[in-house]
């Protein structure tokens, strides 16, 4: 629920369309709904700008499929990340109205139109390919929250003539969210080229001495640009929607 269904709901209530027991039985479950093996946070959209979003990683698919039927009492935009296709493919039969993006690891429905809540485009830049996974899973988070977004892959330092092929489209951005693996140098260039806030996001892709990601983060961490933040290993969620805080209306 968000801030415009529950004003409909106490304007229908004011005008006589819903009966004062109707109401206090949908509030019964506010602000929160005890699932037994999870606590289903229905008050988030009144708080933030986004529900509750189900992290799969760890999760058994019969755990999966108790929290979406929770979320579905409560939610018509849904998103799950951290989906591998094995659990997608147990749990899409009996939940056909989400669609699975392989290439993110993430199932999501959209019930209801959203609304843009971005001041201008937030810019998904990364090194390489293989950091796609976690690009997506950015790329939907940010279109969850109403925000403009385009990618830009596969522009790392390596060739560093790629990434300077595209000035203009660095330049226009608001945000600028980086994911990188390896060495994680490129924030630090991008942050070089622009005046708007970096989001960096080291990826667990690299070689022995990458250490799963540790080079990266560190790298990062020790940027020498300004303007750099750097959340988690993997973490596109994380990134994406600090860049819809950072970029909201």
């Amino acid at each position: 629920m968000n801030r415009d269904e529950l004003k409909n709901i106490l304007s229908e209530l004011q005008r006589g369309e819903r009966r004062v027991d109707e109401v206090v039985d949908f509030f019964t479950h506010l602000p929160f709904r005890d699932l037994g093996i999870a606590h289903l946070d229905t008050h988030r959209c009144l708080r933030s700008i986004m529900g509750e979003v189900v992290f799969a990683l760890g999760k058994e698919v019969a755990e999966i499929e108790i929290i979406l039927n929770g979320l579905l009492e409560y939610e018509k935009n849904i998103l799950v990340t951290r989906l591998d296709p094995e659990k997608a493919a147990l749990l899409q039969p009996q939940f056909p109205e989400f669609e699975y993006c392989a290439a993110g690891q993430y199932m999501v429905k959209t019930g209801q139109e959203i609304n843009s809540q971005g001041r201008g485009p937030v810019l998904l830049v990364t090194a390489g390919t293989s950091d796609l996974r976690v690009a997506c899973e950015a790329e939907i988070t940010l279109k969850m929250m109403g925000q403009r977004c385009e990618k830009l892959v596969d522009v790392g330092v390596a060739g560093i003539h790629r990434l300077l092929a595209y000035r203009e489209k660095l330049a226009q951005a608001e945000v600028l969210i980086v994911i990188a693996g390896m060495e994680g140098a490129l924030p630090s260039v991008v942050a070089g080229l622009v005046d708007k806030p970096v989001i960096a996001v080291p990826t667990s892709v690299g070689y022995g001495t990458a250490f799963g990601g540790v080079a990266a983060l560190l790298g990062m961490l020790n940027s020498c640009a300004g303007g750099v933040g750097v959340v988690n290993i993997d973490n596109g969620f994380g990134a994406a929607y600090l860049a819809g805080l950072i970029n909201r209306k």
